[in-house]
């Protein structure tokens, strides 16, 4: 690949929901800059882009891909997203290594979830964007329809820029509204034509919007736009151009990729109208030293950010952004987050999973190196001279915890080790030790996420994990006084062991975990061993009387007790505490408590009534609703056992559309019938240990 200048790239991320042919599109563009000298199938696990062994099997989109390709002179990045929601950390990877997103629409489903999603992310961002109306080969394909539903839920300045040529139910051409002139396709090419008469009104019509959204991007455009009610054709590229950059306006064309129709005009518009990287605004930093945001420009020092790692047999590859300066194999990068330099290595460019070596990568384009010791994706890499930190990517936050271990005895350590590493390529999973529950939680996105990883552990390594619902941090508690005798004596030749303790517990009420008092009068036990007393009864709290939970909320207070001058010691009266405490609270009501958690749901309106009886079958509460500008945020106390896979739930209630945070609030009763459930379990269990 020759060099190219940042005036001549386009980094383009390609996104939309799931099925739409996003992949089957890549496929069909490569191809068509010669890439590739045969289509794979998605089907077939054949595609360039779905090269991980788990994207073959489920035929999707898994892992977000580089594709490079060379059109008419302009290096065109393309980066190929995943559509299900389970892999949004991928998305969020392409939308910062593209300038501009493509979203992919189907011309019969039309744009559902996911094109609103990637519509509103490339909002957030900044990010110019263009739609195409794919399989437009397919049996019941609209454009007119499609369109009618984009603008009402876009607004009118999502324009076509093309209109699709139908005839007898079969894709044949399009309109070129902006140039005025149609193009027939007859399997070499497209052979110019005139406009239908069917579609000669629609095709005025829309050129009419055109130039009136071109005009009211410049002040010089609308005031001839006034006078003359005209503009020039490259007068409207050029307005159309400054729309987009600013995201004012969204084209839209059309193409069927699965029989390859119309991709070669797409690629040509993509060029045509979407920003090159010396066009959109430089990405935010600040100074490495000093905090203070510093201005990146792209003849600058080297400075380029990881925005994805990958991680295969082969090692681990960082895929970069640079956005000032340039990458060749001799810079010794500065890691600006990790404050260490990097050696200086192979730079390469990525065409799916082929790494491709090359001499340099410039401001403006996008490349990968090795075995970087001290990175990690979001890590900034620069010359130590003028150190800088790039603004953090914001990645989705996991909202699925699931227990996982070793599906054979013994593997522990390998499964846990993989799973760490595992980590490195993907910044939306997480695992973490619950020190209560002793369970080592897998956190992701959804429940195929988190078996991705399962399936990507046994691939890379071999060793095999399975994930089970995590145990819950149930609590013990008391809701009646009781008083007990505690009594430890032992002779068994030499000196004894004897203590004698007389308590009181009851309930706590002012929110504290435990309250020892020491209500000993006329040295009934000595001082020295009232310590003991209190550490033992510390320690017989962590197994509770029902289920053998940690008990909470308890009051203890030692009044009476007995000594022997001589056989008396600490671990008799920590054992006198301990059987003091087992006799008491088995009489004061004991109950068992469960962690109560207060969820923020957002979904949109025509959704609460689904989700609010959703939360009263998991004996949810809803406290309130609150308008916010994705529709409504309910409000409910939840029992944590009832949420494990709420993610999947609430992704299949809204149409993905829901999100919802939590946060821990109190320990409540478990229901009677629940509670027996779960203490029957609990005495099995230590049975079975037994």
């Amino acid at each position: 690949m020759k060099d190219y200048t940042a005036k001549n790239i386009r980094n383009i991320g390609i996104f939309g929901h799931g099925g739409e042919g996003k992949t089957t599109l890549t496929e069909a563009m490569l191809f068509n800059a010669g890439v590739i000298e045969r289509v794979g199938k998605v089907e077939n696990g054949t595609t360039v882009t779905d090269y991980d062994p788990e994207e073959k099997k489920r035929s999707i989109s898994i892992n977000a891909a580089i594709a490079p390709i060379e059109w008419k002179d302009v290096k065109i990045n393309l980066i190929d997203a995943p559509g299900f929601f389970d892999f949004y950390g991928e998305v969020a990877a392409a939308m910062e290594l593209a300038d501009a997103a493509l979203i992919v629409v189907g011309a019969v489903s039309g744009p559902v979830v996911g094109a609103e999603k990637a519509m509103k992310m490339c909002h957030k961002k900044g990010k110019a964007r263009m739609m195409v109306v794919n399989q437009m080969d397919r049996e019941n394909a609209n454009f007119e329809k499609v369109m009618e539903q984009i603008n009402e839920k876009f607004g009118p300045s999502v324009v076509p820029v093309q209109l699709p040529i139908v005839e007898g139910g079969a894709f044949k051409g399009y309109v070129d509204v902006v140039n005025q002139t149609a193009y027939m396709f007859d399997g070499k090419g497209e052979k110019e034509v005139a406009i239908p008469a069917n579609l000669q009104s629609e095709a005025e019509d829309f050129y009419g919007k055109l130039t009136e959204a071109a005009a009211e991007t410049d002040e010089e455009l609308m005031e001839k736009y006034f006078e003359t009610m005209e503009l020039s054709k490259e007068e409207i590229i050029a307005g159309l151009n400054k729309g987009v950059k600013s995201g004012d306006i969204t084209p839209v064309c059309c193409c069927a990729a699965q029989p390859n129709i119309g991709i070669a005009t797409l690629l040509d518009n993509l060029v045509k109208y979407m920003p090159s990287p010396d066009m959109v605004p430089a990405r935010k930093a600040v100074d490495a030293k000093t905090g203070e945001p510093v201005e990146i420009k792209m003849d600058g020092k080297f400075a380029a950010q990881v925005i994805k790692t990958v991680v295969d047999q082969f090692g681990k590859y960082s895929i970069v952004k640079v956005y000032s300066g340039e990458l060749n194999s001799s810079v010794a990068a500065y890691n600006a987050n990790a404050e260490n330099t990097e050696k200086p290595g192979t730079v390469y460019m990525m065409r799916g999973a082929k790494n491709i070596p090359v001499d340099k990568i410039i401001a403006g384009d996008i490349g990968a190196m090795s075995k970087l010791q001290y990175t990690k994706t979001g890590d900034t890499l620069c010359d130590a001279s003028a150190p800088v930190k790039f603004e953090a990517i914001e990645f989705p936050k996991p909202c699925i915890s699931l227990a996982v271990t070793a599906k054979k005895q013994g593997e522990e350590d390998k499964v846990f080790a993989g799973l760490n590493k595992l980590l490195e390529e993907d910044p939306t999973v997480s695992m973490e030790k619950n020190v209560e529950t002793g369970d080592v939680l897998l956190n992701g996105l959804g429940e195929m996420h988190l078996d991705v990883i399962c399936a990507k552990l046994k691939n890379k390594t071999g060793v095999e994990a399975q994930l089970s619902d995590p145990r819950i941090a149930y609590r013990e508690t008391i809701r009646a006084t009781a008083s007990a005798e505690g009594k430890h004596k032992k002779q068994s030749g030499g000196s004894g062991q004897f203590g004698v303790v007389q308590m009181k517990f009851e309930p706590l009420t002012n929110g504290e975990d435990f309250e020892f008092v020491n209500a000993i009068v006329g040295g009934v036990v000595p001082k020295e061993y009232i310590p003991a007393v209190e550490k033992g009864t510390r320690e017989a709290l962590l197994k509770g009387v029902l289920a053998g939970y940690p008990m909470i909320g308890v009051k203890a207070t030692l009044y009476d007790g007995k000594y022997h001058p001589v056989d008396s010691k600490e671990v008799a009266f920590k054992s006198a505490a301990r059987l003091a405490y087992k006799a008491a609270c088995a009489k004061a009501s004991p109950a068992l408590i469960e962690p109560i958690n207060c969820y923020y749901i957002t979904v949109p309106n025509d959704c609460t009534g689904d989700v609010m009886g959703n939360l009263s079958s998991r004996r949810g509460r809803v406290l309130g609703m609150n308008p916010v500008e994705e529709g409504t945020e309910i409000v409910a106390e939840v029992p944590y056992s009832e949420m494990f896979k709420y993610a999947t739930d609430l992704r299949s209630m809204t149409q993905a559309r829901g999100s919802f945070r939590y946060e821990f609030v109190r320990y409540e009763d478990v229901p009677a019938n629940v509670a027996q459930k779960i203490i029957e379990q609990a005495k099995k269990d230590e049975e079975e240990e037994e």
